[in-house]
């Protein structure tokens, strides 16, 4: 899957099935990933009741050769879990928090046991183990802070007092920087690593968000990075809505300020009930004064895979009145953003509103929606019946010979399956234009595919059309080659294909 080339520890994605790989994803997509993993897991949950996280967690627990230092580091044997980002681990820790209850305990204890084998802990993931021992009874009384963190509150207790003049704060922290580079320059990466994550757990007033005083933002560091160590951290995420401190934080650093304020428009308009007007379409103008990164900054924080599909009808639309049409980055983004994790999780036939708002944008967006969506669909290697049905509908409705050609090419690179072969079926059914290139990528793909599907009728029929309705690209060393790798067919229509690769000739 395109969105797994870029893990950021080696796991080896072929030991998980295709429902856990998307879980996986959802964990890695930064402060949200928990919510968003959630969110995937009671859509899983709801197409099979008896779907178990027991795949992913084995497989996070299976030990994996590593080398931390690549130049001069000796190789060495850890949990696959340790190896990724600590931010990974903390969504993974927050998610399994909220659903232990699915969980055997002992399946809990060896994921927390192989964490703890963590050659570098990071204070908060340290914390959300306690945590959870302590959720599972096994670890009661144990504190969730460290002891270098207590330390460390105790030296801020002290400094603070009599700080209560103007700039005490700032002096405070000028004077325990200078401290601390003198004493540990570990010490004050890890303070300020806590301080960039302490929005993961705490929920910020949004009008405090707004201020920009640089004083009060540094009260409510010390403030959220003192308290998020203590207080107790996964019950900060159950009753806020995770990530949306993060988010805002984000919004400040990266959007300008003319942007900023659309963003909160737009997000304003997503929550309301109410109908929108013109007005509320012209808000999304702002998508085409976007970079790339800001696309996907809005995107993410925006949580479009969330979207109820009422409104993801109504945004689509919003999208498709704008004027001038977006630019291929801003549509590639917003198309795999809105619509990608929604048609993965499919588990029966897509909705109405569902189909309506992909083949609008695709006819509107083709080329950004064969890169964005069906280039993904197609590297699923798990693809299923609706997802394989949304396809056709695409390729039959949307899709001009051009694209239908590009996604028939997208097929060469994938392993084919019986649902795949529907998909190339209707492609050629197309009539896409197939040039003497493109034609013989295709043989070369069919004579490999061949002793995997001897006894399939999908394959048979598709390799009877295209001796039917491509005889004439057919060359003589075509024919040869076929003529072997029909030898190897055990359906009723075996007969039928050498006659059918009988009649072509060559002049």
């Amino acid at each position: 899957m395109q969105h797994f080339s870029k893990l950021s520890a080696p796991v080896c994605l072929s030991r998980l099935d295709a429902k856990s790989r998307l879980l996986l994803q959802a964990l890695m997509s930064g402060a949200s990933g928990a919510h968003r993993a959630l969110t995937v897991f009671h859509r899983q949950q709801r197409a099979n009741p008896d779907f178990s996280l027991s795949n992913l967690i084995e497989t996070l627990c299976q030990d994996e050769i590593s080398c931390p230092d690549p130049e001069t580091g000796p190789l060495v044997v850890k949990p696959n879990v340790c190896l990724f980002s600590a931010s990974f681990k903390q969504n993974l820790l927050l998610f399994i928090y909220l659903v232990h209850s699915v969980l055997p305990e002992t399946t809990i204890l060896q994921l927390l046991s192989c964490l703890s084998q963590d050659s570098h802990p990071n204070p908060w993931v340290t914390a959300l183990c306690r945590q959870l021992r302590r959720k599972l009874g096994t670890q009661p009384d144990e504190p969730l802070y460290t002891k270098a963190c207590s330390q460390r509150l105790q030296e801020v207790s002290e400094c603070l007092l009599g700080s209560e003049v103007t700039g005490g704060w700032a002096k405070c922290f000028s004077s325990q920087m200078i401290s601390s580079e003198s004493q540990s320059t570990s010490d004050l990466a890890e303070l300020g690593t806590q301080r960039k994550r302490r929005g993961s757990f705490v929920h910020l007033d949004s009008d405090v968000e707004e201020t920009g005083q640089q004083s009060k933002r540094m009260k409510l560091e010390v403030d959220e990075s003192v308290s998020a160590e203590e207080e107790t951290t996964p019950k900060a995420s159950e009753s806020a809505a995770p990530a949306e401190t993060p988010a805002s934080d984000s919004l400040c650093d990266v959007l300008p300020e003319d942007i900023k304020v659309s963003f909160l428009q737009i997000r304003e308009l997503l929550e309301s009930q109410s109908e929108w007007d013109q007005s509320s379409t012209d808000v999304f103008k702002v998508l085409n004064n976007c970079n790339t990164s800001q696309v996907e900054v809005f995107c993410n924080m925006l949580r479009l895979p969330d979207l109820p599909e009422h409104t993801l009808t109504k945004l689509c639309n919003s999208i498709l009145s704008l004027s001038p049409d977006l630019s291929y980055s801003t549509a590639t983004s917003l198309i795999k953003s809105l619509l990608l994790e929604k048609v993965l999780t499919l588990s029966e036939p897509a909705s109405r509103c569902l189909v309506t708002a992909v083949t609008s944008l695709c006819s509107r967006y083709p080329r950004p929606m064969c890169h964005a969506l069906i280039e993904s669909m197609l590297e699923e290697e798990n693809i299923g019946h609706p997802q394989a049905e949304l396809l056709n509908r695409l390729i039959e409705g949307c899709l001009d010979s051009h694209y239908s050609l590009l996604v028939l090419q997208m097929t060469f690179r994938i392993t084919w399956s019986e649902t795949v072969l529907s998909v190339i079926h209707s492609l050629l059914d197309s009539k896409p234009v197939l040039n003497e290139e493109v034609f013989t990528q295709l043989i070369q793909q069919l004579i490999s595919q061949a002793p995997h599907f001897t006894k399939s009728l999908k394959f048979a029929k598709m390799m009877l059309t295209i001796l039917s309705k491509y005889s004439s690209h057919v060359t003589a060393a075509h024919k040869q080659s076929l003529s072997s790798c029909l030898m190897l067919n055990e359906t009723f229509l075996k007969k039928s294909l050498q006659a059918a690769l009988k009649r072509i000739t060559h002049t």
